[in-house]
């Protein structure tokens, strides 16, 4: 089978389905326009994420052909003027064409065009340029930027291919392109990792940040991106609010006009919860998509689930006590709460949704929303969680599921007893099969672990753990990456803007937002060690400083 117009009618289908992805880019968000070469790329990253999922698209010299390039504006990008035999769309098809296969000479793909006389009409040329037409355009008539958005594309469309099980002219570089390829794989100094997140921030921000959007219409004095670039500079200085923040922008900022506090946080307070978690599930799925071309991500894994919780809230809570609910310890303080979804273990820590906690909502209700949200994005085998999510009816779903699950049981009677006698004993750890019970005669089926803490502070029972899992003890050793997920937090709220309105809406606003500042600086981070050590650790070489100020820095985002 071959390409046609009802297969690709049947693509782009499906792509004006998708809630995350929007094409062609520059007709849905105001950071691009139709010369953008940005939005080029992530035009091409969008069709070729679903182009080769249809049965009769298994060519990628078939996807060069017929990717519609009629509404790109090539002018900006030609450094010569003049009479011309070949239209630049024309010659943007022919190098896609030649970097693909790889052939560092024009020749070659002179070669190949003269055995291959279908593409002729495909390409829409009637002629095929000669030799020194191709190498004039290349390296006199296109700029450098032109030159290395083909290269990203070609290395993008590769890799979707290969993903979809389509065979490929050449093995594709699944490390993020680096901006000097001299540089040391060994023991890369602070320089150079500074250079090379300078150049993948760059990358990132503009392939995630217009997920969100404001809403305001057309005709607006200052440019949406403004509010997202003061959102990242509140980010980057610790508890400043929109007002203080505001006011130091303007000298700060290279922009001619600037959002005042109190608009941007009226316009913030517009957007509902729903549209918030929307954009950020947005956000989320084309970092994942960036981070997923490395070898060193692994999709397939573990995710852990949890509720942080702001600082205490000490003022009025009157009309709002659905909101400001207690603490998780059970104080007398009150506080708001969120919850995320967040990825461990092997993989980079994500954060790939986040939600506000309410009054009433049963921690079931909880888990089950961030689960549907992350199997949209990720594949997941195991599930991570702290004992006030030890209830037998999440676990009975989690099962359900076909996921794994380890969680630590608070211990009653039963298991108070069980330690006391593994104490007497001298037994550091027991294995034991239960039966948590559901109602209406239905049993959930568990396995209890009691492991005892080499470093406890107390001499009695209380030196015992108690987890339950479905799986085998093994993978009790896992529940060390839930760790990750505390310290993630940490960093999250030094991101989070400061703030003393009780809008719910706004507050939940600066946790996302501050989530997502988190997972680009890890998805930087990762990219960065790939791209300088040819390896990932997860102790981060690029700083969270770092990451935001280039956000700062080299986008009109942030």
């Amino acid at each position: 089978m071959v390409a046609s117009c009802d297969s690709q009618r049947s693509v782009f289908r499906r792509i004006a389905q998708q809630s995350y992805a929007e094409w062609p880019a520059y007709d849905s968000t105001s950071l691009y326009d139709r010369s953008s070469l940005a939005g080029l790329k992530e035009d091409i990253w969008t069709v070729a994420s679903t182009w080769f999922d249809h049965q009769a698209h298994h060519s990628v010299d078939e996807f060069v052909s017929h990717y519609p390039v009629a509404y790109v504006e090539f002018g900006p990008h030609v450094r010569y003027s003049g009479a011309i035999q070949y239209e630049m769309a024309q010659l943007f098809r022919l190098f896609l064409l030649k970097e693909l296969h790889g052939w560092a000479h024009e020749t070659a793909l002179l070669t190949y065009l003269t055995h291959h006389p279908e593409l002729h009409e495909q390409l829409d040329i009637e002629t095929v340029p000669d030799q020194s037409t191709l190498w004039r355009s290349w390296h006199e008539r296109f700029t450098t930027e032109l030159r290395e958005t083909i290269e990203a594309a070609a290395r993008t469309i590769l890799i979707k291919a290969q993903n979809a099980g389509v065979a490929v002219p050449r093995e594709p570089e699944r490390s993020f392109p680096s901006q000097d390829d001299e540089a040391s794989k060994s023991d890369p100094d602070d320089q150079t990792v500074l250079d090379e997140a300078a150049s993948i921030t760059d990358h990132i921000s503009h392939v995630v940040f217009p997920a969100f959007s404001l809403n305001r219409g057309d005709g607006c004095e200052i440019h949406e991106n403004a509010y997202w670039d003061l959102q990242t500079y509140l980010g980057l200085r610790e508890r400043l609010a929109a007002n203080e923040g505001a006011r130091s922008f303007v000298h700060e900022s290279t922009r001619d006009r600037t959002p005042l506090g109190h608009a941007h946080r009226e316009h913030i307070r517009d957007l509902s919860i729903e549209q918030i978690r929307e954009m950020y599930r947005r956000a989320v799925n084309q970092l994942l998509d960036e981070v997923a071309e490395t070898e060193e991500f692994f999709r397939a894994g573990i995710v852990a689930i949890d509720i942080t919780e702001a600082d205490p809230f000490t003022g009025d809570r009157t009309g709002h006590e659905d909101e400001i609910i207690g603490t998780k310890e059970k104080t007398d303080e009150y506080a708001y709460q969120w919850a995320t979804v967040q990825l461990v273990g092997n993989a980079v820590p994500i954060v790939l949704d986040a939600r506000p906690v309410r009054k009433g909502e049963t921690r079931k209700e909880i888990v089950e929303d961030l689960l549907n949200s992350a199997e949209e994005l990720v594949h997941i085998d195991n599930v991570l969680m702290d004992r006030e999510f030890d209830s037998q009816h999440i676990l009975e779903m989690l099962s359900q599921r076909g996921l794994s699950y380890v969680v630590p049981k608070r211990m009653q009677t039963s298991e108070k007893a069980q330690a006391k006698r593994l104490l007497q004993r001298g037994q550091d750890r027991y294995e034991t099969d239960r039966k948590l019970h559901l109602g209406k005669n239905e049993w959930h089926e568990t396995t209890l672990i009691y492991r005892r803490q080499e470093d406890s502070e107390h001499d009695d029972h209380r030196q015992y753990s108690v987890f339950m899992t479905n799986t085998s003890s093994a993978y009790l050793t896992e529940y060390g990456y839930r760790w990750e997920i505390e310290s993630g937090y940490k960093s999250i709220k030094r991101f989070m803007a400061a703030t003393t309105s009780k809008d719910f809406g706004l507050r939940f606003f600066y946790f996302a937002f501050a989530c997502l500042l988190y997972s680009i600086w890890r998805a930087v981070d990762l990219l960065v060690q790939v791209e300088l050590t040819d390896d990932y650790e997860h102790s981060p070489i690029v700083t969270a400083d770092n990451t935001l100020t280039l956000l700062k820095k080299e986008t009109g985002i942030g």
